[in-house]
C-alpha cells in the first residue's frame, strides 16, 4: 500500500508552515518589487538576458520561501546585486551597438522579396517549418504575398506585405497546397520548396533550382491577402 502520509507529510514541523506562508509572501512582494524596479511594465516575449535575469531571481527567492536556516535578507542581498547588475549592462548597451548584439544577437532577415533568405539561414535556430507556422498565423498564404519579414531579438516575426496588385507568385505554406509536383505536365509557374525560387516552366520536375539547388519543386500561388 502506498503510504501518502509519508509522502505528503512525514517529518513536516506544522508551527513552521505559518512561517513558510509569510516568507512566500515577502518574497513574492520583493519579485515584484524588483521587477518593477527593473523597467519592465510588462512581458511579451524576453530577450536571453532578461530570461536570465528571471532565472537568478526566481533561484533567490524561491529558496527562502521554505528554508528555515536561510534568512531572507541573504535574498535581498542577491536581488539588490541582480538588479545592479541588470542596470548596468543596460546602460552599457544604450551606448554600445557592440554590447547590445552581444547579449541579444542581431535582427535576422528572413523573407525578401518574396523568397526565403538562405545567406543568414546557418545564423539562426528556427527550422524552415517553424517560419511556415510563423507566418501562416499571421495569415500569410504564400510568400509571393510578403515583401520582407524578419525574425526579432525577441523571438517574434515582423513582416511588411506587398500592395494587392503587387503580389506576385510565391512558395505556398499551407500543408494542402504545399505538395512536390511529381510531373510538369500541368502549367507553371512552380516554386522551389525550400527557398521559394519561382520559376515560369520546368524541364523536369526534379530540376535543381538555380538558387539554392533543392530539386523539389510544388506550384506555385499568387492568390491576394484576405
Amino acid at each position: 500500500m502506498i503510504d501518502f502520509h509519508k509522502i505528503f507529510a512525514d517529518g513536516v514541523d506544522f508551527s513552521f508552515l505559518v512561517e513558510i506562508g509569510a516568507r512566500t509572501i515577502i518574497m513574492f512582494l520583493l519579485i515584484l518589487i524588483i521587477l518593477r524596479l527593473s523597467g519592465r511594465r510588462g512581458v511579451r516575449q524576453l530577450t536571453l538576458f532578461e530570461v536570465a535575469i528571471i532565472i537568478s531571481l526566481g533561484s533567490a527567492a524561491g529558496d527562502p520561501m521554505f528554508q528555515e536556516d536561510l534568512p531572507i535578507f541573504y535574498s535581498v542581498v542577491v536581488f539588490i546585486c541582480v538588479i545592479v547588475v541588470y542596470k548596468s549592462i543596460t546602460w552599457l548597451a544604450s551606448r554600445s551597438e557592440k554590447v547590445t548584439l552581444l547579449l541579444e544577437g542581431k535582427v535576422l532577415p528572413v523573407v525578401k522579396d518574396g523568397v526565403f533568405d538562405i545567406k543568414h539561414e546557418n545564423d539562426n535556430n528556427f527550422s524552415r517549418m517553424e517560419f511556415f507556422a510563423e507566418l501562416r498565423n499571421l495569415n500569410v498564404e504564400h510568400l509571393g504575398q510578403v515583401r520582407e519579414g524578419v525574425l526579432e531579438i525577441d523571438g517574434t516575426l515582423s513582416v511588411l506585405f506587398y500592395a494587392d496588385d503587387k503580389v506576385r507568385y510565391g512558395l505556398p505554406l499551407f500543408p494542402s497546397a504545399y505538395k512536390a509536383v511529381t510531373s510538369v505536365a500541368s502549367p507553371g509557374p512552380y516554386a522551389c520548396m525550400y527557398c521559394g525560387q519561382v520559376l515560369s516552366d520546368l524541364a523536369h520536375h526534379s530540376a535543381a533550382c538555380p538558387r539554392c539547388n533543392r530539386k523539389k519543386w510544388c506550384k506555385a500561388l499568387n492568390n491576394k491577402r484576405v
